[in-house]
Parts: structure tokens; C-alpha cells; sequence
């Protein structure tokens, strides 16, 4: 009865015309910032922040947590009709999305897109509603090795993604950790690799990286290329998936919206793990794995649900604990600090309208992102109707004003060409971008949180694998390993033979 009393509550404050009004607001302009290549949510909330001081509590931050997840909604749509990551968990989605949309498939794999993440979402809300303090005091009692060792599961992970070489997968994993040191060390603040350059001193930014290993790469190759298929109209009949594509999407959709919510909740992991490691995951639980990276609406399903999924229960630590994830996070936890809101524990109690109230926006918020993201499929299809070399100028024009915005300066815009370049030449050479991203982003994570286990445990490897989950989960990531590794050798057999 209690429950059915906050949700009541939370009904009732999430439908107030000013709630409803902001919450339609942080959508939309979310969906808009996703869209446009390498801007991001974060630079959208913290435009938003001054603005929030002079709202209501519960409506400023409905505002901003709708942005955040409206994000995340519209950053498929570059990532599947451009090859451009609207956000850094959309990286993922261009291994598959792009393809399609190069058959003549764009309004299905942005169909299947919407409605994944629209899952993926509901799936997040519920386990926010229903288990979200017991979940989020489970993941507080992980430690440093429960995270490294998680960290690792999804390195070898990620060297499954993008092709079916493991030696390219890991050499790119490897890559990837070698661009994570670059900058201060994290403990003692010795500057690494950094080549006397001040730039490189807080490392290689992210979503320069991202922008510049699939969007300028995908520019470079597609200037002498011919036009993507392009339906001549795209009605709904058109948008609807094959009949074997509609039967496995429930599965796909759940199991990555499982595996989603599960890294929402950890802090500091993030949404990108999530849709990488939920891609790896449906990529070997699929019966033809070597059609992924050719265009199957499973390399976007999986993916779309497990980042909305986890950016609905990145709440809960947040929400319930008063511990941000992320930097987002942080700043959706320091918009309630300013209004003299404390998560934790104490909010149900002291503002149960605004707790209950941010939850239930995030139905009536992804409600509105379902209807307004469906009839805008055949407008994003029809851009891909004008000719490519008007297109193409005005992309990187928008890729060059988000990179430039993150920090104000023109050598993140170097950085991104060089990228590019790097990008184009592995391209050519048949080695997956997506495995060298997860090395770059889990890389920095895996050392800080070795160290810390180290430190604790005073130097002694064994606690390792002595701690159960740890052990569990390194155990799992050598099994996978192994898998992987005899999976190859016996698609290699089959290849001689």
C-alpha cells in the first residue's frame, strides 16, 4: 500500500503543468543535443544550471535529468544514419546502425532504436521503483578488487566486439590502454606521456576520441563513396522490422536492458560499458555472429536498451545514496545540494514529492520521447537524401563546434584530425574502433582501482581471487577468454577445410 501511495504521490507531482512543461522541455532539448555529434548532455546541463536556480526543486531537476536521458534517445540517430556517436554510449550502435541505413534500412534500425531504448528505460524505472535502495546497498559493498575485476570482464569483452580476429580485438583493447595513461597519474600527479605538452596533461579527451575514430574516419571514407539506398518514401509499413528480426527483440531488448541496469547502478562504470559489453554479450549468444557488423537490428538493440536502461538506475546510487556515477550525475546531485535537497537515504522521508516525483517523470518522460521520436524517423531518413557533398561540410562543421566547446580550445580539433586519420588507416587495415574505445575508457579505471586493492590488502595478489566475487568474476572473464580463443581457432579450421 505504501508503494501504491508514492507512486500516487509521484503521479501527481510528475503531471503539474510545470513539471510536465520542463520535463517536455528537458526531452526535447536532450533529443537535439544527442543528435548533433560530440556536444553530449553534460555541456547541455550545465548551460542549464544557472537556470535552475530560479525554478521549483522538483521541476529543475525533472528539467535536467530529462536532458540527460533524452541524450541518450537521440544520440543513436547520428550513430546510425551518419556513423557519427551523437554520445559516447551510441559508439557502439554505428557497428550496426550504419550498415543498415546503407541498405536502404535506416526508418527500421531508427524504429528499432526507439522503441529498445523505450524498453530499456521501462526496465530501469521499474527496478528504480521497486529495488532500488536494496540494489543500490548491494553495489556499495564493492570494493576496489570487485570493480577491477569487473573492469577486466569487460576488457575481454570488448576484444569480441567489431570482427571476428581476437588478435585484432586485443591488439586494439591494448591500444586503447596505452591512450588511457596518457596525462597525470592518478595517485602520485606525475604527468605520463604527455610529451611537455600542458594539453595532454588531464589525457585524451573522450568524446574527441570517439568523434574522431568513427565520425571523421566515416567522413574520410565516404567522400569518394557512392550514395547510401535511400527508400524513395518512408511510411510506417516501412519502419517495421522482419518477422525473425520482431521474435528475437524481446529477448534482445531484455537482456540488454538487464545487463544495463546492473552497470547503472555501479559508479563510475557508466552507460558506454554498458552498451559495449551488452553488444559482446548478444553478439555471442547469437546463432550467426558473424553477421554482426554487417547490419542486424540485434548489434542495435542490445546496446539502446542497456544505455537507457542504465541511465535511468545510474539514479539510484545517486538518488538513494547520494553517491554521482558520473559527471553528470554530479551535477544533477549538485542542482538538488543548491536547492538544499540531500540524497540519501533521508530524501524519501524529508522530500518524498520530489524523489517520487523525479521517478514518475521518467515514464511520463520517456512516453513523450516514444511519441516524439517516431514521426521524426522519416525527416532523419530524408538527410540522407541531400547530396553528400553538401552534407559532409556541414558535418564536420558541427563536429569541429562540439569538440571545440568542450574545453574552448583549437587543440582538441587537432587531436580529433589525427584521430581521424587513425581512424581511416584501421578502416583499411580491418581493425574494429569499438574494442580500442572500451580499452581507452576501462584502462584508467582498471590501474586506480588495482592500486587501491593493492593498497588495502597491503600488496598480496591472492585477495584476488581469495574474495568470492572477485574470484567469480576473473574466473568468468578466463572462460571467456578461452571460449573466444577456441571459437577462432575452429572458424579457422572450418575456413582451411
Amino acid at each position: 500500500m505504501d508503494l501504491l501511495a508514492n507512486i500516487s504521490l509521484g503521479l501527481e507531482t510528475a503531471l503539474h503543468p510545470t513539471n510536465l512543461m520542463f520535463c517536455f522541455f528537458g526531452v526535447f532539448l536532450g533529443t537535439f543535443i544527442g543528435v548533433l555529434p560530440g556536444i553530449g548532455s553534460i555541456t547541455a546541463i550545465s548551460m542549464l544550471m544557472p537556470l535552475s536556480f530560479y525554478l521549483d526543486p522538483t521541476a529543475a531537476v525533472v528539467m535536467l535529468a530529462g536532458v540527460y536521458y533524452g541524450a541518450e534517445y537521440g544520440g543513436s540517430t547520428a550513430s546510425i544514419l551518419l556513423n557519427m556517436p551523437g554520445t559516447p554510449s551510441s559508439a557502439v550502435t554505428c557497428l550496426d546502425g550504419h550498415p543498415l541505413a546503407k541498405q536502404g534500412r535506416a526508418g527500421v534500425a531508427l524504429f528499432m532504436t526507439t522503441i529498445a531504448s523505450f524498453a530499456g528505460g521501462s526496465f530501469g524505472i521499474l527496478l528504480l521503483l521497486f529495488v532500488g535502495p536494496a540494489l543500490a546497498s548491494v553495489t556499495l559493498s564493492f570494493g576496489p578488487a570487485e570493480y577491477f575485476a569487473l573492469m577486466v570482464l569487460g576488457l575481454v569483452a570488448a576484444a569480441a566486439i567489431g570482427n571476428d580476429a581476437p588478435a585484432k580485438g586485443m591488439a586494439m583493447v591494448v591500444f586503447g590502454l596505452l591512450l588511457g595513461t596518457f596525462g597525470a597519474d592518478v595517485n602520485s600527479g606525475v604527468a605520463r606521456f604527455t610529451f611537455g605538452s600542458l594539453y595532454l596533461y588531464d589525457g585524451i579527451n573522450l568524446v574527441v576520441l570517439a568523434m574522431g575514430l568513427f565520425g571523421v574516419a566515416e567522413i574520410i571514407a565516404s567522400i569518394g563513396a557512392s550514395k547510401h539506398e535511400v527508400p524513395d518514401k518512408v511510411t510506417f509499413r516501412s519502419m517495421v522490422p522482419r518477422r525473425d528480426e520482431a521474435r528475437g527483440f524481446p529477448f534482445q531488448a531484455l537482456r540488454g536492458a538487464s545487463i544495463g541496469s546492473f552497470f547503472g547502478t555501479l559508479p563510475g562504470t557508466g552507460l558506454t560499458m554498458a552498451s559495449f559489453v551488452s553488444y559482446a554479450v548478444e553478439k555471442r549468444v547469437s546463432r550467426n555472429p558473424s553477421a554482426f557488423g554487417t547490419g542486424v537490428t540485434a548489434g542495435v538493440v542490445a546496446p539502446e536498451a542497456a544505455n537507457n536502461a542504465a541511465a535511468q538506475t545510474a539514479f539510484i546510487p545517486t538518488l538513494t545514496l547520494g553517491v554521482p556515477g558520473s559527471a553528470t550525475m554530479a551535477l544533477i546531485l549538485g542542482a538538488l545540494l543548491i536547492h538544499g535537497i540531500i540524497p540519501g537515504p533521508a530524501m524519501l522521508a524529508n522530500h518524498p514529492d520530489t524523489f517520487w516525483g523525479l521517478i514518475m517523470s521518467f515514464w511520463v518522460g520517456n512516453l513523450l520521447l516514444l511519441i516524439l521520436n517516431i514521426p521524426l524517423i522519416g525527416l532523419w531518413v530524408r538527410l540522407l537524401r541531400v547530396p553528400y557533398h553538401y552534407l559532409y561540410p556541414i558535418i564536420l562543421s558541427l563536429v569541429f563546434l562540439g569538440v571545440y566547446s568542450l574545453n574552448n580550445n583549437v587543440y582538441d580539433v587537432g587531436m580529433l584530425l589525427v584521430f581521424g586519420a587513425i581512424g581511416y588507416g584501421m578502416r583499411l587495415g580491418g581493425f574494429s574502433p569499438a574494442p580500442l574505445l572500451i580499452g581507452f575508457i576501462l584502462g584508467p579505471m582498471i590501474e586506480e582501482n588495482f592500486r587501491r586493492a593493492m593498497m588495502l590488502s597491503r600488496g598480496d595478489f591472492g585477495m584476488l581471487v581469495s574474495r568470492p566475487i572477485t574470484g567469480a568474476i576473473l574466473a568468468l572473464s578466463v572462460l571467456l577468454l578461452v571460449w573466444m580463443l577456441v571459437s577462432a581457432m575452429a572458424r579457422r579450421r572450418a575456413g582451411v577445410s
